[in-house]
């Protein structure tokens, strides 16, 4: 990276042109500018982004923007090949933890109803229900046995 930051700065300078010029002409961050010449990759977030400002910077100028993301693009496969893979993986399981405690706002139209819950909703339904149908046949029940014995006593009765 430090060669393609080298290779940027020495032909802006050779042109003369200050980073200040380069910065209005291209619509880059006179920031920006100066840490592609310093070559520090490390205040990006993004990679593809930082491709844009070298590709556009050097079309600007003048030199041959593919030739540049070429050695970018070497550099890059080089830099991260020797980030061992356990490294890589503990990294990936880090950000899925901090993505499980992020608190995300959930509006009723866009929430997840969670199935567990609707089950235990539906067994309590259920045993309300059959409660009170058994209630109800026992009432049933019973009415009918007191008038079957009244009417059999009024019978006998007579």
């Amino acid at each position: 990276m430090d060669e393609i930051g080298s290779t940027l700065k020495s032909t802006r300078e050779s042109s003369g042109v200050s980073l200040e010029e380069a910065s209005k002409d291209v619509n880059i961050k006179v920031e920006i500018l100066q840490n592609i010449e310093d070559g520090k990759i490390g205040c990006f977030k993004d990679i593809y982004v930082l491709k844009d400002y070298i590709r556009n910077y050097a079309k600007y100028l003048g030199l041959d923007p593919d030739k540049l993301i070429d050695e970018f693009n070497d550099y890059m496969f080089e830099y991260t090949s020797k980030i061992p893979v356990k490294k890589i993986e503990q990294l990936i399981k880090e950000k899925e933890k901090e993505e499980i405690k992020e608190e995300k706002v959930i509006s009723p139209y866009t929430m997840t109803v969670k199935k567990h819950k609707n089950r235990i909703y539906m067994v309590a339904y259920l045993i309300v229900i059959m409660l009170i149908i058994c209630v109800v046949v026992w009432s049933v029940k019973q009415l009918t046995i007191n008038t079957i014995s009244s009417n059999e006593i009024s019978y006998v009765e007579e």
